[in-house]
């Protein structure tokens, strides 16, 4: 066996640190069950009815948000099939040629059949040269995770992993399971919050939970509606974090839109046709994340049509790297 050499040790190191925020989350969240379930509901609330009501509420938001959670932690991102990898050959006459007109020759041969019709900001097929593969489209290359990444949206602390094709769903529903966790929080522990300040709760160590979840539910629900939001208009448009901050560039010029299909199609994009899973962190977004329908009218006439077995009838366009995401 190898020894670890320093560099082997860094990785290993940077790996534990990037699970700090989701310990953190994770004893927030177990802070918050003993706070409002213990605290608040049994201890402080007097009402036997209103205790079961918050309870059975609590503990459906609670069991929806660790579930979904859980399933964008340890969804594994998509990488790109094996298509898309050049051959040894093809590696062989890549490295051999410099960079320029020959060195895009090689690659434009080697995707001549693959649905791609994305480029970058030169007009050139967009390639990885660390996963040394062709990149599909809405591909990016994480810096993070070292790997291509399907439809990539972001690198996220907050779950140590890659938010892309195979657990955007996932993180919608974190996102919108975590905010409706905190606001029902906030207004249940209002009127005793409110009972805090005037002195109307006795005085045991239930008061201080009382009064911090309240605090922490509020300002929380701030800052993930903001995010929800933001997200919610990003599916209602068909674009990732990436594509918002730079616009894919299409053959005929920039496009920010060039993938939106209209509200309702943009949406069964992400959640499926099936609206019984939509509100389940179970997988059902349509197609496999290497190919994509737009809204372009003229296919690239150098590229054949896609494959039946790939869910696109996607059009030409191009798009750049942007730093998580090449």
């Amino acid at each position: 066996m190898a020894p670890s050499g320093p560099g082997s040790v860094r990785r290993r190191c940077r790996r534990v640190l990037y699970w700090i925020p989701v310990v953190f989350i994770s004893l927030l969240l177990g802070w918050s069950y003993y706070a409002y379930a213990i605290q608040l509901c049994i201890v402080s609330m007097e009402n036997i009815g209103e205790q079961v009501m918050c309870l059975i509420a609590y503990h459906l938001l609670f069991a929806m948000f660790i579930w979904s959670y859980w399933k964008t932690i340890f969804t594994l991102p998509m990488n790109p099939s094996k298509e898309f990898h050049l051959s040894y050959a093809e590696k062989e006459l890549l490295e051999r040629e410099p960079r320029g007109e020959a060195h895009q020759e090689v690659l434009r041969r080697a995707a001549k059949d693959l649905p791609i019709y994305t480029r970058t900001m030169s007009g050139a097929i967009r390639y990885c040269d660390r996963c040394q593969l062709i990149k599909p489209d809405r591909c990016h290359h994480c810096s993070v995770c070292d790997k291509c990444i399907l439809k990539m949206d972001h690198h996220c602390p907050w779950v140590n992993n890659c938010v892309g094709f195979s657990n955007y769903k996932f993180f919608l529903l974190f996102l919108a399971y975590s905010l409706l966790y905190c606001l029902f929080i906030a207004a249940t522990d209002l009127q005793y919050f409110i009972k805090f300040w005037t002195n109307g709760l006795p005085d045991t160590q239930a008061k201080f939970h009382i009064m911090f979840l309240f605090f922490a539910a509020a300002m929380f629900s701030v800052s993930l509606s903001s995010l929800f939001g933001y997200h919610c208009w990003l599916v209602s448009k068909n674009k990732s974090t990436l594509e918002a901050f730079r616009s894919p560039v299409f053959r005929q010029g920039t496009d920010k839109n060039g993938f939106s299909l209209g509200f309702s199609k943009n949406m069964r994009q992400v959640f499926g046709d099936e609206k019984k899973y939509w509100l389940l962190p179970i997988f059902s977004s349509l197609g496999d994340g290497c190919s994509f329908p737009t809204c372009l009218v003229n296919q690239d006439p150098e590229q054949p049509p896609t494959p039946a077995g790939l869910n696109s009838t996607a059009k030409k366009h191009e798009q750049s790297c942007i730093d998580h995401g090449e």
